[in-house]
């Protein structure tokens, strides 16, 4: 991975680079994730496959899907236990990077038998011309199925449906009926998880997990189908969606974008939710993430409240004491056959985070104090001080989601056997 060389603030600082200090600038994730600065829609006709299967499998031909991972209900699978070839399990092998230079290995596989499911929704990577993606499986939706969701594959069953999301040309080019089509492509992320309900759940504990364009279809799916349906939030293990801007209203836990559904406060907390965005300084007026109503707020289905609300602010890293918590971070690796053998690394004991609320911005401050002599690379922002580290939402705190998905998968069996 290309690397340039800047200082490591933990405000995040412009400032000339200091020598021994490597910054990471995320270029694989950003490859995969935004590269526009507009948020925006664009036109697209989602056609909707017949419940029969042959000809479910000719709808998602005529998609662009591969047959062979259509199933009888017409989902396109990305991430799905019955695939052969399946992103959201493969080689979870680490490099433990510390402030000494003295390196280790960190083996980790996916389950054999987990005993809860997750639903992941992928952000926005697709490079397709169109305003709209088909269901053609990619390169960029195999690898932020990888980067993001595959370390869950050692505490769930990770299901993820390929939906016709808006894609990085159309966030670049408003079109008028971005409105229609936003829900369009929402209508193939219910319909995929009405059919892994179906065919899939068999009354399994469940995570609902997305990222930005995908954390906003999740909100609906979770606001329509589970928040007011009690017998779908007691399925609900919890739901992990960074980057999407749910709202509270302020000083609250509950309300808002859900009315049932509140924040994660304790590890061991089901029916819950985690939400944040993450910045490594005081996000600038006009930001995309953290005010109500504002940037990524345009994505979402139904638009959240905005009057005497927040935005949600749940750090994964410190649930218990709602204060600041270290961070586990785990990024993949790349270009060489070590990084294939050993494709993540984590640096412990690194970044730290803290929730903050300012001026009526809410955002997950990010920090990681300059150390004299530690060698170890540091996210940076990528697309400029709005977009904050939003590519790095996930990465950024890879291994407490995990952990914390674990801990409530031992709770959800505990009160559900």
């Amino acid at each position: 991975m290309d690397s340039r060389t800047v200082p490591q603030s933990s405000k995040g600082s412009s400032s000339p680079p200091k020598a021994g200090r490597v910054a990471r600038v995320s270029l694989a994730i950003a490859a995969l994730l935004f590269s526009g600065v507009a948020l925006g829609i664009g036109p697209l006709q989602a056609r909707r496959a017949a419940a029969a299967a042959p000809s479910a499998k000719q709808a998602a031909v005529a998609d662009g899907a591969d047959p062979s991972r259509t199933d009888a209900a017409g989902t396109e699978w990305l991430c799905n236990p019955d695939l052969p070839a399946n992103p959201c399990l493969s080689n979870e092998n680490a490099l433990v990077q510390r402030a000494s230079g003295r390196n280790s290995v960190q083996l980790a596989r996916p389950a054999n038998q987990p005993p809860i499911d997750c639903f992941y929704v992928y952000p926005t990577v697709s490079k397709q011309p169109g305003l709209a993606a088909n269901l053609e499986i990619q390169a960029a939706e195999t690898n932020v199925a990888t980067f993001q969701a595959s370390r869950f594959s050692s505490v769930c069953k990770v299901y993820a449906p390929m939906y016709p999301q808006i894609t990085d040309n159309g966030l670049q080019h408003l079109g008028s009926g971005f409105r229609a089509a936003l829900t369009a492509g929402y209508d193939v992320v219910q319909s995929a998880w009405k059919d892994y309900m179906e065919h899939d759940n068999h009354g399994r504990g469940v995570v609902v997990i997305g990222h930005s364009q995908g954390s906003t279809m999740a909100q609906e799916l979770l606001r329509t189908q589970i928040d007011s349906n009690a017998r779908a939030r007691n399925l609900l293990v919890s739901a992990i969606i960074p980057g999407g801007n749910v709202v509270v209203p302020i000083g609250q836990q509950v309300g808002g974008t859900f009315q049932h559904l509140a924040a994660c406060t304790a590890p061991s907390q089901l029916h819950c939710i985690v939400a944040y965005s993450s910045f490594d300084q005081t996000p600038p007026a006009g930001t995309l993430f953290g005010i109500p109503g504002h940037g990524v707020s345009f994505l979402q289905i139904t638009p959240s409240p905005t009057t005497g609300m927040q935005v949600l602010c749940v750090n994964p890293a410190a649930l218990s004491t709602g204060g600041s918590g270290v961070l586990q971070p785990y990024f993949p690796r790349s270009g060489t056959t070590t990084g294939r053998l050993i494709p993540w690394a984590t640096q412990p004991n690194l970044y730290s985070g803290r929730c903050m609320y300012e001026n009526g911005t809410t955002w997950l401050q990010v920090n990681a104090p300059i150390v004299a002599g530690d060698p170890r690379p540091v996210v940076t922002q990528v697309l400029g001080p709005s977009w904050g580290l939003h590519l790095d939402d996930v990465n950024l705190f890879l291994g407490n989601l995990v952990g914390l998905v674990g801990t409530q998968s031992k709770a959800f069996v505990r009160t559900h056997s």
